[in-house]
Formats: structure tokens, C-alpha cells, sequence
């Protein structure tokens, strides 16, 4: 955790080695959360790249008040949010729809296992899968997923608790 604190001030005074060494460091863990909350690799491999660039761009702000990593989660999370709401609502669905057949065929050609819980994931509005993601995945409380999205720790229970409540109901329907 000391060397992390470490190459961070480095990387704020301008080396680029540690720069380097942190985007390096947290670059997958940012891909594998983006392809989680996307259900794109493309779209993941585009938000991850992005993230980075804006890491670099603005670490200067990184104040330490939070893991590095969380920093980073925030900014992809902002930037994925950001995306979608520039495209049409209608247009997007039907796109993920096709992009989900798309990466659980990905994943079957990398021996990855394409668990049921992904493809319910899959079908969840975005608001939804992301708190669900970030509570139960990542471990983030309520408080913390509220600040990295922008949102009142109130909307997150909500959508954490609506999200539950339609993967529920979907693996009653599977399952009878």
C-alpha cells in the first residue's frame, strides 16, 4: 500500500515510469469491471482506454481519500454513464441485446465460463447491473457507490434492491 502511495506522488511529479507502472498495475482490473458493467468488450476496451487517458489527464486531482482503485472505478463508471446517455434509449437496447449473444460466444471460444448470472446481468437496465456489480462484486457500500456515481446512497439502495428483485424473479421463471 506504501509503494502504491509512493509511485502515485511519483507519477504526480512527473515520472513517467510510475506513471506508466500504475496504469499498467490497474488497467485489467478496469477492463474486467467495464466488460461487467458494458457487456461490450469493444465498448469495455474504448471506456478502459478512456479511463486511463483520464487518470492520466487528471491525477493531479487524486487526493488519496480513496483507493487508487476506486478512482479509477469512478471515472470509468462516470464515463460509461456519460456514453449511454448520449445514445438513444431504443438504440441501445436493441444493440445490447446483440452485443450479450455476441460476447457469451467471446467467451465460449476463450474456454470463459459464461455463468447464468452474466446473462441475467446482461438484461438488467445499466443503473441496475452497475450498483448490483458494485455492491455485491466489488464490495462497495452503499455510501461509496453513491459518491462513485453521482447518486444519493438512497438511489443506489433502490436500484441495487430493483435489480435483485427482477434477477429473482427471472431465476423463479428459469427454474420452474
Amino acid at each position: 500500500m506504501e509503494q502504491m502511495k509512493e509511485r502515485i506522488i511519483e507519477a504526480k511529479n512527473g515520472d513517467d515510469a510510475a506513471l506508466a507502472s500504475l496504469i499498467h498495475e490497474h488497467y485489467s482490473f478496469v477492463f474486467k469491471y467495464l466488460v461487467k458493467v458494458t457487456m461490450d468488450t469493444k465498448l469495455a476496451e474504448d471506456l478502459t482506454q478512456d479511463t486511463m487517458l483520464r487518470c492520466i489527464e487528471r491525477l493531479e486531482y487524486y487526493d488519496g481519500s480513496s483507493a487508487f482503485s476506486s478512482w479509477l472505478i469512478t471515472i470509468a463508471s462516470r464515463l460509461f454513464i456519460d456514453r449511454t446517455r448520449r445514445r438513444k434509449t431504443e438504440r441501445r437496447w436493441l444493440k445490447m441485446e446483440g452485443e450479450a449473444r455476441s460476447l457469451r460466444w467471446q467467451f465460449s471460444h476463450v474456454q470463459e465460463e459464461w455463468s447464468e448470472a452474466l446473462e441475467l446481468l446482461s438484461q438488467l437496465p445499466s443503473e441496475q447491473r452497475i450498483a448490483i456489480l458494485l455492491k455485491h462484486y466489488y464490495g462497495y457500500s452503499y455510501d461509496e457507490i453513491g459518491d462513485i456515481l453521482n447518486i444519493s446512497s438512497g438511489t443506489v439502495k433502490s436500484r441495487v434492491s430493483y435489480g435483485l428483485s427482477a434477477l429473482r424473479k427471472e431465476l423463479k421463471n428459469n427454474g420452474t
